[in-house]
């Protein structure tokens, strides 16, 4: 009985991660055990962009052989997370009547009212590609539907639907760095799905959150409400802003300013209030972002599990505090339910993590996911990747 093993490739603005995840059968029944990761800094990235295909490669080689040497099993095959700010999102409705004489709605009506709202939405995919297609809420004649609707009776079918997508040129970029780096990309992942899969419970899904990954040049979220995705959204700012700010504010090398940022630098001639001052000032700039955003989601100070801070500026100070200043919610760093014998420390592994989960809850040769388990408080079945974002 072969192997089932998945690799996810997180090929981020400041390092490239890789995590190797094996279910293994058990008395208990299936588990999912990290046996891999690797790790490495990106060159050649910029805003999640590929500026240099070739430095980019060699980041992800670099991580592979790691991953490689701990896991002791070929990567030959992954899954890519897709992230920077060319991801974006397009709403369209979609609507059709019921097919069948009886009224009965079939997945045939399903199929039908998607067409319709991606025919709606046609105008905005150019030169961009569809990540993802998530239904959001379902109306029959009306009337919302608690679920989905196969199985209901009417006449109209009526669908809003989230399409994530990102520039194409930029997919295909990452697609081929990844493959120059001899991995074959069996399917791609929105980056900040990819983190939710591992950072949130469907319990803060099901109130509402907002889970924000603070990386070195972007900051990326996702909106959860009712259990469903409604929101993807990337903002240019990151980390790195910070470092800028202080080396400003203090007159200082970039080097220095980072370790400023990182409390490995002090003294008289920089008073850790300045410091303090310039880094909420910057992180309330990135927050009052997200804000601004969930308001024009009417979701503002309206998301009961609040705002959940991933990433690898999420460590910073009191930045929790400042979220929770700033966007009157309720405020907590993520964290990852791993074992304590793995390199898996914090959230910052989070997509990569994911999106090695996302490969094994299925068939990994097609995008559709089937039944599966993941791990931790994660071990129990989840449905197809899309199922799992029905209302």
């Amino acid at each position: 009985m072969s192997r089932r093993i998945a690799t996810g490739i997180d090929i981020g603005t400041h390092q490239t991660k890789v995590v190797v995840v094996e279910e293994v059968q058990t008395e208990a029944g299936p588990e999912l055990h990290i046996i891999g990761t690797g790790i490495s800094e990106s060159r050649g990235m910029r805003h999640g962009y590929v500026v240099d295909a070739e430095d980019a490669a060699e980041s992800v080689r670099q991580a592979r052989a790691q991953a490689e040497q701990v896991a002791r099993v070929p990567i030959r095959r992954g899954f890519l997370a897709i992230g920077g700010v060319s991801l974006d999102e397009i709403r369209a409705t979609g609507e059709t009547i019921i097919s069948r004489a009886d009224q009965e709605i079939t997945d045939l009506d399903l199929e039908k009212v998607l067409e319709t709202a991606r025919e709606a939405a046609r105008p905005s995919f150019l030169n961009r590609t569809i990540l993802h297609e998530i239904p959001v809420e379902f109306r029959v004649d009306g009337a919302k539907s608690l679920g989905e609707p196969i199985g209901l009776k009417g006449t109209r079918l009526t669908a809003d639907y989230l399409f994530v997508t990102c520039l194409t040129q930029h997919a295909e970029v990452l697609t081929a760095t990844t493959e120059a780096a001899n991995i074959e990309v069996i399917d791609r992942m929105a980056s900040p799905l990819a983190g939710s899969y591992v950072t949130l419970t469907k319990d803060q899904k099901m109130k509402g959150c907002v889970l924000a990954n603070i990386g070195a040049e972007t900051v990326s979220i996702v909106v959860y409400d009712e259990g469903l995705p409604i929101s993807v959204k990337v903002f240019p700012i990151g980390s790195t802003n910070i470092t800028d700010d202080l080396a400003l504010g203090f007159k200082v090398s970039l080097e220095d300013a980072e370790r400023l940022k990182l409390g490995r630098l002090g003294g008289a001639m920089y008073p850790r209030k300045k410091v303090d001052e310039i880094v909420t000032a910057r992180f309330r700039a990135m927050f009052e972002l997200i804000d601004k955003h969930l308001k024009v989601l009417g979701r503002r100070g309206n998301l009961p599990a609040g705002i959940i801070i991933s990433g690898g500026a999420s460590g910073q100070g009191s930045i929790s505090d400042i979220a929770k200043g700033t966007l009157n919610l309720p405020s907590r760093i993520a964290d990852l339910k791993v074992s304590s014998d793995t390199k898996v420390k914090d959230a910052t592994w989070a997509v990569a993590y994911g999106l090695a989960l996302w490969g094994l809850t299925g068939d990994t040769e097609t995008p559709k996911k089937k039944d599966g388990f993941v791990m931790g408080e994660f071990l129990t079945t989840v449905q197809k990747f899309l199922k799992q974002f029905l209302p």
